[in-house]
């Protein structure tokens, strides 16, 4: 039997970035590397939570780092606070990707490239230095690009868009494999053509042993004194996907609420609209806090009564949110407002950890959150659930496993 020894992981993020990605992205190298491989990782500068490159990295294009067995090779990219506009998103993209590809065309030796998106782009990167190393690549799609991209209105030129799915097809089409995060991801790619026995389904995961159950009446909330609150919680990315509109729609309808709080926890490009939103709407229950160092995250799912995941109308349908087994974990009930038959949807329903409304639909979810506010059994039930089934399902332990058995896998077929 071959045992795979060496990979190269390209990847935008990586840990000390704290969104959802690079912390899924940094514990499954964690995984391989506990499971015997060597792992090299190519990535970006970190720059997650205020989409400025940090400090230590200004002035510099590329730089070589060493994290316990991991060895981390981390190159320039294009970054601005005006994240939501598309060409800054796209120089940002085109920056990583071509420094990233001379990076890992000159990173050593590798058997196999592992190459998580977003971005799509990253898998061209994989394609060419597949082809100079003569190795194969395994591709993992977190989101379906350019499909969310175009439901967004981000991506709205035609040229780009037929260029994307071009380019769609082409990283398809030149991988090794494909691991999807679900039915509904598989159901996708089947229709564009992708072959059956080319993807795989591996699900995200928690480490249950970092996020898990504490008291409610925590550290972070004495810090924020919502002792004694019902505490709503949304923690994670402040863009165009999640939103967030319709939950401040929905705070001030539950103003009146006195022991009501809603704590919105992170960063990203509509935070500014979202606050002058609040602020003309006089929303004294709601709460922003920026992005938090990763050791809080337990602590701030803790203090949640209610813990929310919210998506635009439609982009459920191509993405699985993260944050849902974070919640999970931390046996906290979730409201979901995400389309109907959605895998997010599915998933919350299989597991009965909670209570799954339409997308935009402020006044669904109000009643929502009011149902679990007045029945704290139910609360309590849904977030032993939740919990229950993660650690049944979905550990870093278990994907790890199958990460490690896909890549000796397709190693060995090379």
């Amino acid at each position: 039997m071959i045992t795979l020894t060496r990979i190269l992981l390209l990847t935008l993020y990586f840990e000390p970035d704290i969104g959802a990605n690079a912390v899924i992205v940094t514990e499954l190298a964690e995984e391989l590397v506990n499971h015997g491989h060597h792992v090299t990782v190519v990535t970006g500068f970190p720059h997650y939570a205020t989409n400025v490159t940090e400090s230590a990295y200004k002035g510099k294009i590329v730089t070589r780092e060493t994290s316990g067995n991991l060895k981390i090779i981390r190159t320039y990219l294009y970054t601005s606070s005006q994240k939501g506009r598309f060409l800054v998103r796209f120089l940002n993209y085109v920056s990583f990707n071509v420094l990233s590809t001379l990076a890992g065309l000159f990173s050593g030796r590798q058997d196999i490239i592992l190459a998580p998106s977003p971005p799509l782009t990253i898998g061209l990167s994989a394609a060419i230095i597949g082809f100079f190393k003569r190795v194969p690549y395994l591709y993992n799609v977190q989101d379906i690009n350019p499909d969310v991209l175009i439901k967004l209105g981000i991506l709205k030129n035609r040229l780009f868009i037929c260029f994307s799915k071009g380019l769609e097809k082409f990283v398809y089409r030149c991988a090794k494999h494909i691991t999807i995060l679900s039915e509904g991801f598989k159901d996708n790619l089947l229709k564009k053509g992708v072959p059956e026995s080319k993807l795989s389904i591996i699900p995200n995961f928690i480490d249950p042993d970092f996020v898990k159950p504490l008291p409610k009446e925590n550290d972070f909330r004495i810090r924020l004194n919502l002792q004694g609150k019902f505490v709503v919680l949304y923690a994670g990315n402040l863009g165009h996907s999640q939103n967030l509109e319709h939950l401040l729609a929905c705070a001030k309808s539950m103003a009146d609420e006195e022991d009501m709080v809603f704590l919105i926890v992170g960063n990203g490009s509509r935070e500014p609209y979202l606050k002058a939103r609040a602020q003309e709407l006089s929303l004294a229950n709601v709460i922003f806090l920026p992005f938090q160092p990763h050791e809080e995250v337990p602590q701030i799912y803790g203090a949640a009564d209610v813990s929310l995941v919210t998506l635009k109308k439609g982009i459920a349908l191509d993405s699985v949110p993260s944050k849902l087994y974070t919640i999970m974990a931390s046996a906290r009930p979730v409201v979901a407002a995400v389309d109907r038959g959605s895998d997010a949807w599915q998933l919350v329903e299989k597991a009965s950890c909670g209570v799954c409304v339409e997308p935009e639909n402020p006044l669904a979810l109000q009643q929502a959150i009011i149902k679990l506010k007045e029945d704290s059994k139910q609360r309590r039930e849904f977030g032993e659930n939740g919990r229950r089934y993660v650690v049944d399902h979905h550990t870093r332990k278990l994907i790890g496993d199958a990460y490690h058995d896909l890549l000796t896998g397709l190693i060995y077929e090379k």
